[in-house]
């Protein structure tokens, strides 16, 4: 079958909403989106799948991260700002600890819509559709709320637009810059369990600096150390939006989806002859594939025929998400088949997705010590099966909540009520971010140690 950006409307489409009060409404504004500019470059996304193709030979680590569903009602610079500093903490920690770098992906700037187990909801005996991401409906249990609205898809591109100008003004402008560190540093940090760890990672990173710049080399005119490469994903999820924003590149004559740098396809749309897969075979952005306990490895191979045909590098990150327990039954046999096969990925893993409870007092929750045990597991089988465990994937967001239980803040069942803000599935704090990242640095460097 010959692809187009509109070949997917052939095939069956699962988690799209069909019930637009008016369709033709919905096409206009498709339309319309695919008259507004790029939100990312083509150049940017081939950048990120060289360096997901050094992640892929052991020489870098991927940290993905952000919300598990953006908000219309949360966006706000401050936000932003704070999970993309979280996101640069963490790198810090963990390229210390990994002795590669660490390419960062923010779960950000278009992760708006989420697929749901039921179409529907019932609250004290009434029934509206489910929540599916504010550029589809709004959260209010009310029936014109819940209604979907095509308006809300332009509102999304507006806010991802803003977002990424705001990011990059971040990671070029100097507020990334490490000769700044300790300055960006100090207020994040500040009573933080694992302060005087980064305290004295930071210090290390100025005296580091400091030498350099003694021997003469100007720290000015260093990129990697004044900027940083922040990358930006979201799961293809509503394909209207998405091939709307397909465009050729000028300069290679292919498709690429300039809504993000990197998509990924979902545990529950990544069906062989579905529809998310036709999208996402013909664009060449870095493509990301959830692997859960559903997956045969057969069925893995068929995917990867389809999506990676000429077997590239940095092509490919398969994010596994089984939940504490389970990865040592369900991955082994999806890797040993990857590596029978010899294909071209990235293993990543996502923690939290296959973790998620529900405590005594009602709050969707997930336990730090799940989500560090499905890490270990997951190094622990790709290092056992000659594999490379090239990433990580969290939920998580820069500011103060207590959504998630556990960490070095100790959060109980009953401190959830007192910042539970998700608008979907719980997140991780800054703190317990933090948290994980030390966990995994120590990890890396004792591997390192041990040789």
């Amino acid at each position: 079958m010959t692809w187009t950006p509109q070949s997917w409307r052939e095939k069956a489409a699962l988690h799209i909403p069909t019930d637009y009060p008016e369709p033709a409404a919905l096409t206009e504004v498709e339309k319309q989106l695919a008259t507004y500019p790029p939100l990312v470059f083509a150049g940017e996304a081939r950048t990120l799948r060289q360096s997901l193709a050094r992640v892929g030979r052991g020489e870098a680590f991927l940290l993905q991260g952000g919300d598990c569903a953006e908000s219309f009602k949360e966006f706000h610079a401050n936000n932003i700002r704070d999970t993309f500093r979280v996101l640069l903490q963490m790198a810090v920690v963990m390229t210390f600890g990994a002795g590669v770098p660490v390419v960062k992906v923010g779960r950000i700037a278009g992760q708006y819509a989420k697929p749901r187990s039921s179409p529907t909801e019932t609250i004290e005996g009434e029934t509206l559709p489910s929540y599916r991401g504010d550029n589809i409906n709004a959260m209010e249990f009310e029936a014109g709320a819940r209604a979907p609205d095509p308006q809300r898809l332009l509102r999304a591109y507006g806010q991802a637009a803003a977002t990424l100008n705001l990011i990059r003004a971040f990671a070029y402008g100097g507020y990334a810059d490490l000769r700044n560190v300790q300055k960006w540093n100090l207020e994040f940090v500040s009573g933080n369990p694992q302060e005087n760890r980064y305290r004295e990672i930071a210090d290390k990173i100025s005296e580091s600096i400091t030498f350099m710049e003694a021997c003469g080399i100007d720290g000015s005119t260093v990129r990697a150390i004044r900027e940083v490469d922040f990358y930006t994903s979201h799961e293809a999820l509503l394909l209207g939006f998405e091939s709307a924003m397909t465009r050729v590149d000028s300069t290679t004559d292919k498709w690429y989806d300039t809504s993000a740098h990197l998509l990924w396809i979902g545990d529950r749309t990544r069906q062989l002859d579905g529809a998310h897969v036709e999208f996402c075979r013909g664009v060449e952005n870095p493509i990301g594939m959830k692997c859960g306990p559903s997956l045969d490895p057969d069925e893995l191979i068929s995917l990867l025929d389809v999506l990676n045909p000429n077997n590239e590098e940095g092509r490919i990150v398969l994010i596994s998400r089984f939940g504490a327990g389970n990865v040592e039954d369900g991955l082994p046999p999806l890797v040993r088949a990857v590596q029978r096969e010899g294909r071209n990925v990235v293993w990543s893993c996502d923690p939290m997705h296959g973790n998620t409870v529900k405590a005594g007092t009602g709050y969707k929750t997930r336990h730090v010590d799940a989500i560090l045990s499905e890490v270990g597991s997951f190094f622990d089988v790709c290092y056992g099966e000659g594999a490379i465990p090239g990433g990580v994937h969290f939920e998580m967001t820069g500011q103060n909540v207590t959504e998630c239980l556990g960490g070095s803040q100790e959060i109980s069942e009953a401190d959830l009520h007192s910042r539970y803000h998700t608008h979907c599935d719980p997140r991780l704090n800054a703190s317990q971010s933090l948290d994980l990242a030390f966990i995994l640095a120590d990890r890396f460097k004792a591997r390192r140690t041990a040789g």
